[in-house]
């Protein structure tokens, strides 16, 4: 049902740009007020969040790892793992940034006859994972051509490396069929495996429906329905420069793959998308482990009357010792 009402969601804006541009004739609305409007909306749901995050009290050294941290000389030291220094911090960060180093560690749990549970590797979800992040930076990468004048060499270079093979007019982009594919693995395994399909919500299934209908009505728009890609540029560049302007000939299936970006951006500050973002501010990632080194101190900590070892032991050593109990000093 989760899968469902998101389905719907998403049916129901598709359908809300349709006719707000080929019935109604919004054009000004779905071209140039709802890009603004999402925009805001994108750039003060960040500003907030990361202020929020950032006023978050972390009173410990509480970073997760899963390697021996430094302490004497003779232990061997997991430096990314359990990185003790600011550089280990930037590699370990890197790591789970560009290769997602800790999904590729994921294991699969079965319990099977016996019973008997069993550990094993699963490297299909960091590989789905893998490629639609990497896919979507490309074609967000790909789209700055839209509001640029001229277009960055880096994004020309990148576009004729996604187009490599070639593939009828206009060029096929492999970026494309990739996040299509990826973004369908994603779902089918969360309706598919019993364990994520329980604890499935419709949150997790509407930014999936959501990024999935971009991808398909940006592949719609550019092989089959046909835009003409000046006119979206100048679209582009009139938002850009603050110099909106609506040409003509432009159809509803841009419109409609238009808003469903608008829809992306305004949702993604409140929704768990918005971890892009938070794990660069996630005190289990972004902080040295050095604990038995250095003793982290709350600050917030209110005084109060604390009974020392050594006191509680000046107080019972006479007991201590007609129970045959050790004591430190006599």
């Amino acid at each position: 049902m989760n899968a469902l009402y998101s389905f719907f969601a998403i049916l129901l804006l598709g359908l809300t740009a349709y006719f707000g541009v080929a019935v109604w004739g919004l054009h000004p609305v779905f071209g140039i007020f709802v890009p603004y409007a999402a925009f805001g909306l994108f750039v003060l749901g960040i500003v907030y969040r990361v202020l929020k995050w950032a006023r978050s009290p972390v009173p410990f050294g509480i970073a997760t790892t899963c390697g021996q941290q430094r302490s004497l000389p003779w232990v061997k030291a997991s430096y990314l793992e359990n990185p003790h220094s600011t550089l280990g911090v930037i590699g370990r960060m890197a790591l789970e940034v560009l290769l997602f180093r800790s999904l590729f560690r994921n294991t699969r749990v079965e319990l099977r006859g016996g019973p008997r549970l069993l550990y094993g590797g699963n490297k299909y979800l960091w590989l789905g994972a893998m490629a639609f992040h990497w896919t979507f930076l490309i074609i967000l990468l790909r789209h700055f051509r839209f509001f640029t004048e001229p277009v960055p060499s880096f994004v020309l270079l990148l576009q004729n490396l996604d187009g490599f093979f070639q593939v009828g007019v206009p060029v096929l982009y492999l970026s494309g069929l990739i996040i299509i594919a990826a973004l369908g693995y994603l779902f089918l395994r969360r309706i598919l495996d019993p364990k994520v399909r329980y604890i499935s919500l419709a949150a997790d299934y509407f930014p999936l429906f959501l990024i999935l209908s971009i991808a398909v009505s940006g592949v719609l728009v550019r092989y089959f329905t046909k835009v003409d890609i000046v006119k979206v540029k100048e679209l582009a560049l009139g938002l850009v420069s603050l110099n909106p302007t609506i040409p003509e000939g432009i159809g509803a299936p841009f419109y409609i793959h238009l808003f469903f970006v608008c829809a992306l951006l305004a949702y993604f500050p409140f929704s768990k998308l918005v971890h892009m973002g938070g794990v660069f501010l996630s005190p289990t990632r972004n902080l040295r482990a050095d604990t038995r080194r250095h003793r982290h101190v709350n600050p917030w900590n209110h005084p109060v009357e604390v009974h020392t070892y050594e006191e509680w032991e000046d107080e019972f050593r006479d007991k201590m010792k007609d129970a045959g109990l050790p004591v430190e000093r006599e």
